[in-house]
């Protein structure tokens, strides 16, 4: 039992991920794909049954005081979607506290044009921002909607992980 229990702990460890004096462990079947520009970290999620592509959840850092106010952020998430007779498309924005820290989140899905690929119907979008006074950290979660939709637990997951250091 002891070696199971410090097997788990070591697995933990091992995918915790952090910056800004926060940190965070990612979900089980996400594939890190590493960091780069802004980008604390990018995860692969594997596409659902019945959708053809894959999800990315990506972790953005752009510094402290960077990155934009939250409503600004907000909007423009929302809108990169379309309803299918090209109206903005609704979105859910809600706030609340993870671990101490203030989290602006949104649920938004239609049509995306968040791509260089043009409109991709079917897509979905969870987003987060965290309010770090190193620097906010920014959630974005996009994909197809059935990926997405049977991935939204293990994104919770993610979210409710951030912590300081």
């Amino acid at each position: 039992m002891r070696t199971l229990l410090l097997t788990g702990l070591i697995a933990i460890l091992l995918h915790a991920e952090s910056i800004a004096g926060l940190k965070w462990t990612a979900p089980p079947g996400w594939k890190n794909l590493g960091s780069q520009t802004m980008r604390a970290a990018t995860y692969n999620v594997p596409a659902a049954a019945g959708d053809k592509e894959s999800a990315e959840c990506v972790v953005y850092f752009f510094g402290q005081g960077q990155g934009g106010p939250i409503q600004a952020n907000m909007d423009r998430w929302k809108s990169q979607f379309q309803t299918a007779d090209g109206k903005p498309a609704a979105a859910n924005i809600a706030t609340r506290k993870v671990n101490g820290l203030a989290v602006t989140t949104i649920d938004v899905s239609g049509a995306y044009s968040g791509m260089d690929q043009g409109l991709k119907a079917g897509y979905r979008l969870l987003g987060a921002i965290l309010v770090n006074p190193a620097g906010n950290i920014f959630l974005k979660f996009t994909g197809p909607a059935k990926t997405v939709a049977a991935n939204q637990a293990k994104f919770e997951q993610l979210l409710t992980s951030f912590s300081k250091q």
